[in-house]
Order: C-alpha cells, then sequence, then structure tokens
C-alpha cells in the first residue's frame, strides 16, 4: 500500500528530527564525550524510530480500515509489521 505525502508528513518529520539526533550522537562519540551520554542519546534516537515505524504501521491500517473495511487487512501481515519493529 501507498500512502499519500500528507499521511506521512508528521513520520518523516519525526524521522528527521531523529537523523539529526543521530548525528549529534555520532559527533559526540567522534568528540570523545561520555559513553553515558552518547548511550542516552542513542537510546532516544531509538526510541524515536521505533515511534516512527509504529506511526507508520498505524498509519497504514487506518488507511486499509478506512478505504476498505476490516476485511481487508490482512492480519497476518499486519503482525508480522508489528513484529518487525519488536
Amino acid at each position: 500500500m501507498r500512502l499519500e505525502p500528507e499521511e506521512t508528513k508528521a513520520i518523516i518529520t519525526r524521522l528527521k528530527r531523529a537523523n539529526g539526533h543521530l548525528a549529534s550522537v555520532i559527533r559526540m562519540l567522534e568528540e570523545g564525550s561520555e559513553c553515558e551520554d552518547a548511550l542516552t542519546q542513542l537510546a532516544a534516537v531509538n526510541k524515536a524510530i521505533s515511534r516512527g515505524g509504529y506511526a507508520l504501521v498505524a498509519t497504514g491500517l487506518e488507511k486499509c480500515l478506512t478505504e476498505g473495511g476490516p476485511d481487508t487487512v490482512d492480519t497476518k501481515k499486519m503482525e508480522k509489521l508489528f513484529l518487525a519493529l519488536a
């Protein structure tokens, strides 16, 4: 399924922010920052990316339900997508 740009705008914004945050973590490591500080920031990046993934799956599921109804949702496929993020 393809999502329209307006459906993914918030997700893209979230992932771009995480991308910038990841660049900051890399810079911290290159500059010799404390491991604990870098790991704390890396955990935040990881959480932001995960939330982006879940938002993408949820947006796709919502579109499936809206356009085709509950009978059009492939529950095995949805389960696989959610588990891929776990």
